[in-house]
């Protein structure tokens, strides 16, 4: 390595080593620590008297799998998924295509307005979404009322409960995609939209072989995003359900949460917190391959 090469690789670790060291040190460490928590019973006696701390392996992860509870949570938060993934998504790309058409006016404020709700505090506006849909004065049941419709307890049926919070997530959640989207569709070039239109192609033509090509990369970024989000589903039904009505919103953030917070089992809060990582990780693989797989086939 020439002395020139070598203080150009010098000054990259300079660069570096500051990143690095906030990454090691909020990152690194706390994953690292989680994870040791995670094989032993670190709990209450053992916050007080280290002494009192034993290795266990991989007890915890085996109780966990043997709890009910936790796979109750585990397929409401894959209810949450499967259902909000795709409505968020929807909504997302629904506005964006809006937004840039040539009938959209005001799109400034219009932008503003659906975005509002990215950037305000989740617990307020959750409050109010708690009792917009109260059972006796919330106005979502006054509405049906007025339309003749018996009221639903949106909050305290189990049927109801979770896509009552989908909703709401959805609503949350969707603006921040929406100016993704925004973004990505005014990458796309203009002229492939002239040519189409020139050939006769209608609008469902122009979104399928023109918009959704374009759009791929970035759908593929905002559903891995939205994935790992929603996986880790915990202030909704902290806020508005505290995890009832019987379980049905219990999610396994939520449970880690209990577990940790509430009984003070921090070893298995730890362990709960690692197999939802492997379960994210898992399933942003699999949307990776399914990507490059039905890319492939395009080809």
């Amino acid at each position: 390595m020439t002395p020139f090469r070598e203080r150009q690789h010098w000054a990259a670790v300079a660069f570096l080593l500051p990143a690095l060291s906030v990454l090691a040190l909020f990152f690194a460490l706390p994953v690292l620590a989680g994870l040791l928590l995670s094989l032993s019973d670190f709990d209450l006696y053992a916050l007080g008297d280290l002494r009192n701390l034993r290795f266990v392996g991989l007890a915890n992860y085996a109780q966990v799998l043997q709890t009910p509870l936790f796979w109750q949570a585990l397929g409401n938060t894959g209810f949450f998924v499967a259902l909000g993934v795709p409505l968020s998504i929807g909504l997302s790309l629904g506005c964006a295509l809006l937004l840039q058409s040539p009938v959209a006016r005001a799109r400034p404020v219009m932008r503003t307005a659906l975005f509002a709700p990215v950037v305000t505090t989740l617990v307020a506006v959750a409050v109010i979404w708690r009792y917009l849909f109260h059972v006796e004065y919330g106005w979502v049941n006054q509405l049906l009322g007025a339309l003749g419709i018996s009221a639903i307890d949106w909050l305290g049926d189990p049927d109801w409960a979770m896509p009552t919070i989908v909703l709401f997530a959805a609503w949350k959640n969707f603006g921040g995609n929406m100016i993704i989207f925004i973004a990505a569709l005014q990458a796309i070039p203009q002229d492939q939209y002239e040519a189409a239109r020139l050939d006769g192609a209608r609008s469902w033509a122009l979104f399928r072989h023109i918009t959704l090509p374009g759009l791929a990369p970035t759908l593929l970024m905002v559903s891995i995003l939205t994935v790992a989000g929603y996986f880790q589903l915990f202030a909704e039904p902290y806020v508005m359900t505290q995890g009832g009505p019987l379980q049905s919103t219990v999610s396994v953030l939520y449970l880690m949460y209990e577990e940790g917070f509430r009984w003070w089992n921090l070893g298995v809060a730890s362990s709960v917190a690692f197999l939802l990582f492997v379960l994210i990780v898992g399933v942003t693989v699999g949307l990776l391959k399914l990507a490059r797989r039905m890319t492939g086939e395009a080809a």
